[in-house]
């Protein structure tokens, strides 16, 4: 069964900094290009980042553009989130997602997405 893990939530200071991980269990990500998104509380979903299978292409939204960084590393089956001079509107769970068909163009696309983690806490306060 494929299953994506995410890591690295915590409790951090305005300012502060966090690296999430999303590790994949029963499969290789390296054919997958990957997303991260987030839901804060009352709030829908949102895509915050996508990179692509080879790590060549990587996409942003706005609200994140300059302070988070998305990378892999395939020979560790992993995918991170690199976040930085974090705000307390950054709260949220954040999770990873792979698709079959997903395909990381232009923005940060939240179709075609087949696998899910269970998701990691993130809360950014003082």
């Amino acid at each position: 069964q494929l299953q994506l893990v995410e890591s690295g939530g915590g409790l951090v200071q305005p300012g502060g900094s966090l690296r999430l991980s999303c590790a994949a269990s029963g499969f290789t990500l390296e054919p997958y290009a990957i997303g991260w998104f987030r839901q804060a509380p009352g709030k829908e979903r949102a895509g915050i980042s996508c990179i692509s299978s080879r790590g060549r292409t990587t996409n942003y939204a706005d609200s994140v553009k300059g302070r988070f960084t998305i990378s892999r590393d395939n020979a560790k089956n992993t995918v991170y989130l690199q976040m930085s001079s974090l705000k307390p509107e950054d709260t949220a769970v954040y999770y990873c997602a792979a698709g079959d068909n997903y395909v990381c163009s232009g923005y940060v696309p939240s179709g075609n997405l087949d696998y899910w983690g269970q998701g990691t806490q993130v809360t950014v306060s003082s």
